[in-house]
């Protein structure tokens, strides 16, 4: 496929959180002709994800907090996810065990990659790496709620899955990871 694109050209337009380019590129259509694009593209890193699961129960664990994009959008600016950061320097199935541990406290096992995905390939880089961890009802957090620091305020909740699929038919549930990571759970541990 790098043979359909040439000539690309980088601007960095903002560099802040996240570094905001914009490339302009030739790209050889299907049908054989060549035709100049542009695109802006935001990276900020690539993240993990990790949807808490007890078997037993059959119940996760998801977090509320406040996303500013839904809120700029006019939705609902308190989102229902999974446990999910950047990955920094760590791995990516360490940086999901810790984000696990800063969001709700509880320190995942068991952890299996489910899958990796672009949410938006359209204007984002970022890739995130999908994984399953198992909780014991049992183990009490080792705190949760996010860092202060970096503005989280997050609220934990514990429900059977069938109640976390049914979210999403609701619209409660409107981030696609979450979404995915949910799906393939009832697929995949039925």
């Amino acid at each position: 496929m790098s043979e359909r694109i040439k000539n690309v050209q980088v601007e960095t337009l903002a560099r802040h959180w996240g570094t905001l380019t914009q490339a302009s590129f030739e790209y050889q259509r299907s049908d054989g002709t060549w035709q100049r694009q542009v695109r802006e593209c935001y990276d900020h890193g690539h993240g993990a994800a990790i949807l808490l699961f007890e078997p037993v129960q059959r119940t996760v664990i998801l977090v509320r907090q406040f996303r500013y994009p839904a809120f700029a959008a006019g939705e609902p600016a308190f989102l229902v996810e999974v446990c999910a950061g950047l990955v920094d320097d760590d791995p990516a199935p360490v940086a999901a065990v810790r984000e696990a541990l800063e969001e709700t406290g509880l320190r995942p096992h068991g952890v299996e990659h489910m899958f990796e995905a672009f949410m938006s390939p359209g204007s984002l880089q970022e890739k995130v790496s999908c994984f399953l961890g198992l909780y014991d009802a049992a183990t009490p957090p080792e705190g949760g709620g996010g860092l202060a620091e970096e503005g989280e305020d997050i609220e934990i909740l514990e429900l059977p899955l069938e109640d976390a699929l049914a979210m999403i038919g609701r619209g409660e549930i409107m981030d696609g990871k979450t979404i995915m990571m949910l799906q393939w759970l009832a697929l995949n541990r039925p």
